[in-house]
């Protein structure tokens, strides 16, 4: 799926997580950091998701896509996607000590309290 996703232009990089959905069980939220140049709309939004649509088919459309500055990391540059999760869903994220960059997890956070 964040392959698909990153085929777009605008992308640098994503990660998608699954969360809990009312009706489906869990739903797909994808998280996307822009390339410079590019700016978060709505319309950006829906070309990223149908172009995941497209690749993967309409079952795997992620159900939000929303754009962050950037991707919690570790050191080695491997995304947290537990990290972003959590965050997300207002639950503890766990032990941070390993992220390069905690600043990210705020923005995610505050992501998922606008959604509530």
């Amino acid at each position: 799926m964040e392959t698909a996703a990153t085929r777009h232009p605008a992308l640098r990089e994503a990660a998608a997580i699954g969360v809990p959905h009312p009706v489906k069980g869990e739903a797909i939220v994808l998280f996307a950091a822009l390339k410079p140049g590019f700016t978060p709309s709505e319309a950006l939004a829906e070309e990223v998701a149908e172009r995941v649509a497209e690749a993967l088919g309409k079952p795997l459309r992620p159900e939000r896509v929303l754009f962050v500055p950037d991707l919690p990391k570790t050191r080695n540059a491997k995304v947290m996607r537990r990290v972003i999760r959590a965050a997300y869903l207002g639950q503890d994220p766990g032990d941070l000590s390993a992220l390069e960059n905690p600043e990210a997890v705020a923005a995610i956070r505050e992501l998922g309290n606008a959604g509530t």
